[in-house]
């Protein structure tokens, strides 16, 4: 079970929403309900599931439904019908004390326009909610201090508010928010008003701050390389239904229709597609113990004139050239492990593709895929991040005659020049 479960979610804007239902459940577009009846279908049907401690982003156009969907998770909104669960618990059966209590301590709401109050300074602003609670003041600007700096505006807490820019404005609007410690986080379009240096710089202070805090933030926004760049998951709504679920990679790797791919054409792929999607496994791989013959042996079978050498746990120790392992046959060396092997640049799954491409500039191997561990996953050749870049087959396989360099379509020409 999902820690947020959203079910057969309606909200219809009108006077007779019942009405207005039928007419969608008969197949009639929200365009023709508005002519018809004058009511606004603004959510319909949308069902999600969202984990615990995951960044989920909601993105559409204008008019798509994601600020509504947003406002309906606390109520301020209230939904035509359907059901919202969160932890289990009913949130539309709340009554207005429990309704009170939940928006206070469990779910919290960052807007697009701050919210602040200019006639209190950063420090009250902060700690406002901690006040409407009943906290004691020495309590609330000890923990307001506390959030002030973890946003990184230390010493601006008797700064007024009209004193700062629109970014350390922001900065303390989440910082309120985070002050009382809720498990939820709801964000809509916070960056919006930004400008998009401070912007980016915000993106990345979100990042920081989730990997520290894990909290479950559900992020509202129409820009789609935020989207990509914040998310875990995304959800695409339009005209009020949900057109797709999935993780960047999948939103990008596989659309659901034109409407989302078009949102996909110019996204920057590389900033987004990472080595996991790009690896393939290792053309030859050896255990350390092994000696130089049996590895010779190993790369002639394979066609190749290098080997990664790994240990019994498949941990990567370097790589060996054909010149290092002939040397190595003739000062008779027993085992691979006494030989100077080469240093290969390694490399994260979870690593994107734009952080590879330097270092894969001017190599003769490719960039190494290992886990926190050092254990060998894959490696990513160039050739393989073109064709992960690319939506056709820009590499195709030439013909093979059973003893080609590039009988395989991915095989990596740094190889054939390290071959020569």
């Amino acid at each position: 079970m999902a820690w947020i479960e959203i079910r057969g979610l309606y909200k219809i804007f009108g006077p007779h929403p019942k009405d207005a239902k039928a007419l969608l459940k008969k197949g009639q577009a929200k365009e023709d309900i508005f002519k018809k009846s004058g009511h606004t279908v603004a959510l319909n049907n949308v069902n999600l599931d969202i984990e615990k401690g995951e960044t989920f982003v909601v993105m559409g156009l204008s008019g798509s439904g994601k600020s509504t969907l947003v406002r309906c998770l606390n109520r301020l909104i209230e939904p035509t019908s359907g059901s919202i669960r969160v932890d289990g618990d009913e949130v539309l059966e709340y009554s207005d004390e429990e309704l009170r209590a939940f928006r206070r301590s469990k779910m919290t709401m960052v807007f697009q326009r701050f919210g602040l109050m200019p006639h209190h300074n950063v420090l009250d602003n902060i700690a406002f909610g901690l006040e409407i609670r009943g906290m004691g003041k020495a309590e609330r600007e000890e923990l307001a201090r506390r959030w002030l700096e973890t946003v990184g505006l230390k010493g601006r807490g008797q700064s007024r508010i009209t004193e700062l820019s629109g970014g350390m404005q922001q900065r303390v609007g989440l910082a309120r928010a985070l002050c009382n410690d809720p498990e939820i986080l709801l964000m809509d379009e916070p960056f919006s008003a930004l400008d998009p240096l401070i912007r980016r710089e915000m993106q990345l202070e979100l990042i920081d701050l989730q990997g520290r805090l894990n909290k479950t933030i559900i992020f509202i926004t129409h820009d789609l390389d935020e989207a990509l760049r914040l998310g875990d998951r995304i959800a695409i709504l339009k005209d009020g239904q949900l057109i797709q679920v999935g993780t960047p990679e999948e939103i990008l790797e596989a659309p659901a229709d034109d409407y989302v791919r078009d949102f996909t054409r110019d996204v920057n792929r590389s900033r987004v597609l990472t080595a996991a999607s790009a690896m393939i496994e290792p053309y030859s791989v050896v255990k350390g113990r092994s000696g130089p013959r049996v590895a010779l042996e190993m790369m002639r079978k394979d066609n190749h004139s290098s080997i990664f050498v790994t240990d019994y746990q498949n941990r990567l120790q370097g790589l060996a050239t054909v010149d290092d392992l002939m040397e190595a046959s003739r000062k008779g060396v027993k085992q691979l492990l006494d030989v100077e092997l080469k240093q290969v640049h390694t490399c994260r799954p979870d690593s994107t593709l734009d952080e590879l491409i330097p270092l894969l500039a001017g190599m003769k191997w490719p960039v190494a895929v290992v886990d926190e561990n050092q254990t060998l996953l894959g490696i990513v050749p160039r050739v393989a991040i073109l064709t992960a870049l690319s939506s056709q087959d820009m590499v195709e396989s030439p013909p093979s005659n059973g003893n080609s360099d590039l009988e395989n379509p991915l095989e990596q020409p740094e190889m054939l020049a390290a071959r020569e």
